[in-house]
């Protein structure tokens, strides 16, 4: 992997450090999270309207083990590595931090990010309550984006299914 990108993908600790830094010199510090299994068009016009909203974007990525909780036994689809790297490769993404955690909490709690970023499936009202505890105690603006239509990995998981299952019977 080159260097640019693994100086991109940080431990909690390093992150703590990096988001501080970024604060010192006035940089509003923009954070989302989420699996971002397998990486499509609505994803990163996510990401870079997200990016737009503050000076850096930090992405919490859901490990492996978090994505099976959330998703269940058949997921993820891609390592967390590699989706972090993949991450990382993005030019609106300036750092990538794994979490272990079903909840992003811990994340937001170090990060203390001045916005944080939600697609269009939530509300604020809607939010895990210890996460919507950390981001106002950090006072945090927290800012809910619309879903750009037709791009899901759960419906590009089915489209691939239906497409061979198709392509199995006309065999």
């Amino acid at each position: 992997m080159p260097k640019r990108l693994i100086t991109k993908l940080l431990t909690l600790p390093e992150a703590v450090r990096w988001a501080r830094a970024a604060r010192r010199h006035g940089r509003r510090v923009v954070a989302t999270n989420g699996c971002f299994d397998l990486l499509h068009y609505g994803h990163v016009n996510y990401l870079r309207r997200a990016k737009a909203l503050g000076d850096l974007l930090v992405v919490g990525l859901n490990s492996d083990r978090s994505v099976r909780e959330l998703k269940g036994p058949t997921r993820p689809l891609v390592a967390q590595r590699h989706r972090a790297a993949v991450l990382a490769a993005l030019t609106c993404v300036d750092a990538v931090v794994i979490f272990p955690q079903k909840r992003a909490t811990r994340f937001l709690a170090a990060v203390r990010p001045n916005v944080y970023v939600k697609g269009g499936d939530y509300r604020p009202d809607t939010l895990d309550a210890e996460e919507r505890a950390v981001l106002t105690a950090a006072g945090t603006k927290v800012q809910i984006l619309p879903f750009v239509r037709g791009f899901s990995t759960t419906g590009l998981i089915e489209k691939i299914r239906r497409s061979l299952t198709a392509g199995a019977g006309g065999v």
